[in-house]
């Protein structure tokens, strides 16, 4: 393929691109359809919805639409089924403009607390719980 019938084709898909239409959305409307996508997701996949869950999505602007993540591995699982929400979205605000944009964001992390990571933090503070753990044996499972 050459350079020439690249920019036919890039030129093709804008033309079609800006006759779809492109009506407002709110703010509301993407969090009302994320949630209720997430929910169906839950009852479906869910590996990818423990993995998705936390995700934010804002409006930034009319065709602009920023997906905070907590991690790449995520964002991957977020990828294999990121046309299945885009699609419906779309279809349901009847807006096909749309650009997305990736920020990652390290605190949206769910960390699991165990009674071994609370029993820990509390060690830091009161280093003769580790000697009695030593002495006892202590289970934490």
């Amino acid at each position: 393929m050459n350079q020439a019938e690249t920019e036919e084709e890039e030129q093709a898909v804008t033309s079609v691109k800006e006759d779809l239409p492109s009506k407002h959305f709110t703010e509301t409307d993407l969090q009302k359809e994320w949630q209720l996508f997430l929910a169906d997701l839950k009852r479906t996949e869910i590996l990818i919805y423990n993995a998705i869950s936390s995700f934010k999505l804002q409006k930034k602007g009319e065709d602009i639409i920023e997906i905070t993540y907590p991690s790449e591995s995520a964002k991957t699982e977020f990828e294999k089924i990121r046309g299945d929400f885009f699609n419906h979205f779309m279809h349901k605000v009847s807006h096909f403009n749309l650009s997305i944009e990736y920020k990652n964001d390290v605190s949206l992390k769910k960390e699991i607390i165990t009674k071994r990571k609370i029993f820990d933090k509390f060690a830091e503070i009161n280093p003769v719980l580790r000697d009695l753990d030593e002495l006892f044996k202590f289970d934490f499972n």
